[in-house]
């Protein structure tokens, strides 16, 4: 059910597994090659986790925070930045939109993808084409089908964030293959699509050992959202996409929501009851293993001893209070208080609830700063530490009920939609029943759970996307560098340069 790896020693290995491997014609006889190395299930399996090794970028201390998060997050009108920011002119560029296709950041992320890709590739086809005497067949299918569903993970990030995209859907051994073109968007789809689908073949769930491996609710979950996302973008099939979402969505099952929501994100609660796919951590240093970083430091606003990199917006802020202080505790939603530290009679009661102290003593009197508590340790000593191992949440089953939510009220069945969107409010936010019934009722009030539900989790921009509303949003939270023109990011000019059947004018 709960999705977790933790790469081997071998992962190091990785290192041979780029695409030019094959190119060379001298091979030494006593060291593996890309050829020579699939020689059983150790190997398959070792090979796998150098494809799980690239998501996110995690295995670089420095790009996983410092490209995943400028590049998805500073667009999004949930966030702001903080004062260490202009420090870094690619950042700066990705926040105010006036980036060009030499952009360091998005050219990283770019080419992390790429090579996840790249990884995923070599393990379907050198695995998939394992011998029964080297591999049990049942287990070949599974790491193919694993395979498949990072393959399709990678080329779905690049797709959000990129109009077109190169698909790739081989391992690359000759030279004439590294130039490709960009796809249609809808062959693009169709890729992803299929392979997600594939993946749907996975086990439910691991044992002990093998806990973090992609599962039949992961490809589920991330193929409703595929469906769901091209439902909005091709309108004359929207409902043929709509009914596939909703197929995919209700096969997601074995998860339930976790009432402790800041136990997800704290450290303290890895791998819950409604991670559906987790990026896994570890303070583990043994055998050369790099699963820590420096996030917190990175998340965290000076007053907490971080970076001041990302704070929390005014919109976001209001969005969070706007329905008033009716939870069932007397306060505003709950998620508020889980997600943000901020002044106020909560974090300035006299129990310590920040850490033993209270926000005065962090900000000082009268303070009006506001600093994300999310993806924050949960204690002291996790605070003080130089390094943390904080899991990200990747696909969470609110994800998987808000999606449904949505599809049943686009759908015209707001009434099917209601109870689960009350549902998240209830267990995560403490909150009452919504209001209302009708379809733009209730498509509100998905915009504003999907709001308050997912800061730095990194939705918000491929929801405004996908429902029309990026300009209006970013234009009301006094974001005016952005144009529809801005809705992708370039392709990169590293790509251009290296890439002959891609020009400057893609």
């Amino acid at each position: 059910m709960k999705t977790k790896i933790m790469i081997p020693a071998l992962l190091l290995m990785a290192a041979s597994f780029s695409s030019c491997e094959d190119y060379l014609t001298l091979e030494s006889p006593d060291k593996l090659t890309s050829s020579s190395f699939w020689r059983d299930q150790s190997d398959a399996e070792a090979g796998l986790a150098a494809a799980y090794s690239q998501l996110e970028y995690y295995i670089d201390n420095w790009e996983f925070a410092e490209v995943k998060w400028p590049v998805e997050a500073y667009r999004e009108d949930v966030v702001t930045i903080g004062a260490d920011v202009p420090n870094y002119p690619n950042w700066m560029e990705l926040y105010n939109f006036t980036y060009t296709n030499g952009n360091s950041q998005f050219t990283s992320y770019w080419s992390n993808n790429y090579k996840g890709i790249s990884f995923a590739n070599q393990v379907i086809d050198k695995v998939g084409g394992m011998d029964d005497e080297k591999i049990d067949p049942t287990i070949r299918t599974q790491i193919v089908n694993e395979g498949k569903f990072l393959r399709a993970y990678y080329h779905l990030k690049l797709l959000l964030n990129w109009e077109k995209i190169i698909v790739r859907d081989h391992f690359i051994t000759e030279q004439s293959d590294l130039s490709a073109p960009l796809s249609e968007r809808s062959e693009a789809w169709d890729f992803i699509i299929s392979d997600l689908e594939d993946a749907t073949a996975l086990p439910q769930s691991y044992d002990a050992d093998h806990i973090g491996r992609a599962t039949k609710g992961a490809a589920y979950a991330y193929l409703g959202f595929a469906c769901l996302t091209r439902a909005y973008e091709e309108p004359a099939q929207k409902d043929a996409w709509l009914s596939k979402a909703l197929s995919a969505l209700d096969n997601v099952k074995g998860y339930e929501l976790e009432k402790n929501f800041n136990t997800m994100f704290d450290g303290s609660n890895k791998n819950s009851k409604e991670s559906i796919f987790e990026l896994q951590t570890s303070m583990s240093t043994s055998n050369g293993a790099n699963y820590r970083t420096q996030f917190h430091r990175w998340i965290g606003c000076n007053e907490l001893w971080g970076w001041d990199e990302i704070l929390p917006s005014e919109t976001l802020m209001n969005e969070f209070k706007k329905e008033g202080e009716i939870a069932t505790t007397g306060r505003y939603d709950s998620r508020l208080y889980y997600t943000v530290f901020f002044n106020c009679d909560y974090f300035n009661d006299g129990t310590g609830r920040m850490y033993g102290y209270e926000f005065d003593d962090w900000f000082g009197e009268g303070s009006t700063r506001a600093g994300f508590r999310k993806f924050l340790p949960g204690d002291m000593e996790g605070m003080e530490a130089n390094y943390c191992a904080i899991n990200i949440p990747l696909m969470r089953y609110s994800n998987v009920l808000l999606m449904k939510a949505e599809v049943y009220n686009e759908q015209g069945n707001p009434t099917a939609a209601i109870p689960l969107i009350n549902e998240v409010r209830d267990v995560h936010g403490d909150m009452p029943a919504m209001t209302g019934t009708s379809q733009d009722a209730v498509r509100a009030q998905i915009e504003h759970e999907r709001m308050i539900e997912f800061p730095l989790e990194n939705w918000r921009w491929y929801d405004l996307r996908r429902w029309g509303k990026t300009k209006s949003a970013l234009d009301a939270a006094g974001r005016t560098g952005y144009d529809e023109s801005r809705a992708f990011y370039p392709v990169p000019l590293m790509e251009i340069n290296a890439n002959d059947k891609i020009s400057a004018s893609n």
